[in-house]
């Protein structure tokens, strides 16, 4: 009996001594350190783990020569004149692209939708194009659909023409309105990334200096000024060169506005003053606002539905105090003839993108 137990115990300690060997030689294999046959030490590199593509990752592709794809960054040189053919995966997508290939409802551009994908299009692009393309997933819950802002992609694709470092603009003289409260960009944008810009100034000829605080640059907007004043009115211009070849750009009118945002400011007034039957009256809505946005007027009168009357609608820029800009917008309505059935309250509606303001007055 003693013997049996021995014996046991003697060969369960050669199954442990031999365990422990294979452990230390798993552990010697798998060591950050190898010894090769010349006694050189070398260091063992573990591949490295591909991103599984997460949201940071963009959809939008482009589609190139033999059904190759490659996924576009945050900006893209392409050359013009070549078809250009772009795909953002989802079954329901929605597009961005420049602004003024629908003003014109451009008809090189053509979208459709497929089951895996939507495609974009754009024949024989130029210069002018140049600009932000982006694709974002539409979801919806039953009729409700918005667009899901973690997975929306852009890149800023530049079509670059050595005879056009600027883009293309429809208007050769543009008007940059200045702003105490925001900074305003002349909007001089280049073709090519690569384009060293400059500021001038017409008169007094001078270069503005881009010292990345006050005046910056922006390949993709141009110049921007952080904190403009009534110094910086003026006619200017940009100047873009690469390989050595200098070009101008179209001129921008620099107006300084003195009006802030928000709804009409409405002022409303007869003439004559003191009315009598048979005369001719003008009722004149008058609103001072911010030059670039429009006003829509809209009246209520005294027998409005019967009584005809003559209205016209009309604006212009104006200069107030030192250099400040000023857009008056006035819509006059003319009564003939003036009757008792006209007499009472005369009611203007002035609106604009912030807000619209009602004014009354009344002709007794």
């Amino acid at each position: 009996m003693k013997l049996w137990v021995v014996l046991c115990l003697a060969l369960l300690w050669g199954e442990l001594q031999n365990g422990a060997c294979q452990q230390v030689k798993r552990r010697k294999d798998v060591g950050e350190n190898r010894i090769r046959p010349g006694g050189k030490r070398v260091k063992i590199r573990h591949p490295k783990l591909k991103d599984g593509g997460g949201k940071g990752q963009s959809l939008l592709t482009q589609v190139l020569d033999k059904g190759r794809f490659v996924r576009l960054g945050q900006s893209t040189t392409l050359t013009p004149g070549k078809n250009m053919e772009l795909r953002c995966k989802g079954n329901s997508i929605g597009w961005s692209y420049p602004a003024y290939l629908d003003t014109f409802n451009d008809s090189r551009l053509s979208i459709k939708q497929s089951d895996k994908y939507s495609q974009l299009v754009l024949m024989s692009p130029s210069a002018a194009d140049t600009g932000a393309f982006s694709c974002w997933v539409i979801v919806c819950d039953g009729t409700e659909c918005e667009k899901d802002h973690d997975r929306t992609y852009i890149s800023y694709i530049y079509f670059s023409d050595k005879d056009n470092l600027f883009v293309p603009s429809a208007i050769h003289f543009e008007i940059v309105y200045l702003r105490p409260d925001r900074p305003a960009v002349v909007p001089c944008r280049v073709t090519d990334p690569q384009a060293k810009m400059s500021l001038h100034r017409e008169v007094p000829p001078e270069e503005i200096t881009a010292n990345g605080t006050l005046v910056t640059s922006d390949p993709t907007k141009g110049f921007v000024l952080q904190n403009p004043s009534p110094e910086h009115q003026g006619v200017f211009y940009c100047k873009a060169v690469t390989r050595g070849t200098p070009q101008i750009s179209t001129k921008y009118q620099l107006l300084y506005v003195e009006v802030p945002s928000g709804p009409p400011f409405v002022s409303l007034e007869v003439s004559p003053e003191f009315v009598r039957g048979g005369d001719n009256v003008n009722v004149t809505c008058t609103v001072l606002g911010e030059p670039e946005v429009d006003v829509s007027f809209a009246w209520s009168y005294p027998g409005q539905a019967d009584r005809p009357v003559n209205i016209q609608s009309s604006w212009r820029l104006v200069n107030r105090g030192m250099g400040y800009t000023t857009r008056v917008s006035q819509s006059v309505m003319t009564v003939e003839d003036i009757e008792t059935i006209d007499f009472g309250h005369y009611v203007c509606k002035a609106k604009n993108q912030h807000g619209e303001t009602i004014v009354t007055i009344n002709i007794s």
